[in-house]
């Protein structure tokens, strides 16, 4: 027990120093080695837990996931008015924003992900493989059905028009100067109003549906995430 216990305090320690490095350099520069003088353990010691340097970075991915389906839904209980599309869509843009390289996941940006994105099996193309949509998109479909938002539009659109404004949240300060970007906070507080008015049932609903939609996709996630460790 004591054993499982250290290699998983080892795998974490792994982990964090890998997204520090990755961040900071981006993945093509990061070597193994940098990787293991920065978690204060052995380069061999890495290979006990992770394949390649491509399977740790798949493996933080997945931790970053699960970080922030976690984050987002910590947020959302703790919001007054959680529940409502409002607070739903704006808790997920401040966890999206806590965290760089969860960002840089969600953006698929090169300059942190390097040459791993042009890798045929990438995490992001086995995942799309199912062809059955996205996870915002299954999100939507579910606050529809709940009632909980609008249905007159289509549920493929409106997670299409979520996930653009969310990369111009986390992109727009690579073409923007930081005096023309307002700040974060307004930002999204501004873009969460917008949503409320734009996707809120006029007849009204009731925001512990949309609380408990989000339950269920949580649950789900982390339930999929088990599972996924259990193989490993």
């Amino acid at each position: 027990m004591q054993d499982k216990e250290n290699n998983q305090l080892r795998e974490n320690r792994i982990l964090k120093a890998a997204n520090k490095l990755f961040v900071q350099y981006g993945f093509d520069k990061t070597t193994v080695s940098e990787i293991a003088k920065e978690a204060g353990i052995s380069k061999g010691a890495i290979y006990l837990h992770f394949q390649s340097k491509e399977d740790l970075l798949e493996n933080l991915i997945l931790q970053e996931f699960q970080a922030y389906a976690k984050r987002w839904w910590a947020l959302v209980e703790a919001d007054p008015q959680g529940g409502s599309v409002a607070s739903m869509y704006k808790n997920s843009l401040y966890a999206l924003t806590e965290s760089a390289f969860m960002a840089a996941i969600f953006k698929q940006d090169a300059r942190i992900l390097g040459t791993y994105l042009k890798l045929p099996t990438n995490l992001f193309k086995r995942m799309n493989a199912g062809g059955s949509g996205s996870e915002r998109s299954l999100f939507v479909k579910m606050m529809q059905s709940a009632g909980a938002m609008r249905k007159d539009i289509h549920a493929e659109v409106v997670a299409y028009v979520m996930d653009m404004l969310a990369f111009a949240l986390v992109s727009m300060e690579d073409i923007r100067e930081a005096d023309q970007v307002p700040a974060l906070d307004e930002l999204i507080e501004g873009i969460a109003s917008l949503m409320e008015r734009g996707l809120a049932p006029e007849e009204g609903y009731d925001p512990a549906v949309g609380k408990e939609v989000l339950r269920q996709i949580s649950e789900a996630g982390q339930l999929n995430f088990d599972q996924y460790e259990q193989k490993k």
